[in-house]
């Protein structure tokens, strides 16, 4: 599975954020939170979700699963006049990416082993320092094996 590589024009984002590890994974509890108030979000851009990672920049380097990271469950906003309470802004930063349409499983970490593991390694790219996120769209389903997202992965060329 090859990507496309994107640069990625900047985005607002509008959610609600959770800091977890791989270990204590708590996405569930993110997103069960999150989308009983999705509606209370203005301004929105287009129907998709967010679901963004931010990982810092040693994450990567001295990987433990134990390690903790943010993760924010999020809808594209033209603007942030208006952000409920409770809620968080949050701008997804320009950046080159490469794009990975995923069918399958959310809860499948196969793809994840597959681009960290496998594509990263042997592409002329290495990880970037920026946001790691998915696009959630109408083809998304929890639990459904033909589900479909879009994984987006920081990247920069090797020197």
């Amino acid at each position: 599975m090859d990507p496309k590589i994107e640069i990625l024009l900047e985005k607002k984002l509008i959610g609600t954020r959770i800091t977890m590890s791989l270990v204590n994974n708590r996405t569930g509890e993110l997103w069960q939170n999150f989308m009983p108030r999705r509606n209370e979000i203005k301004k929105n851009i287009g129907t998709e979700f967010y679901s963004v990672r931010n990982y810092g920049h040693l994450y990567f380097e001295n990987f433990n699963p134990n390690n903790t990271f943010e993760k924010f469950a999020a809808i594209e906003v033209s603007d942030f006049n208006i952000v409920p309470d409770g809620m968080e802004t949050y701008i997804l930063v320009s950046g080159l990416y490469a794009n990975f349409h995923y069918i399958g499983l959310n809860t499948d970490t196969k793809i994840f082993e597959y681009i960290y593991g496998t594509w990263i390694p042997n592409s002329i790219y290495i990880l970037d320092n920026g946001p790691h996120f998915e696009i959630l769209g109408d083809k998304c389903q929890n639990n459904d094996p033909n589900s479909e997202e879009e994984i987006w992965i920081p990247i920069k060329l090797k020197k």
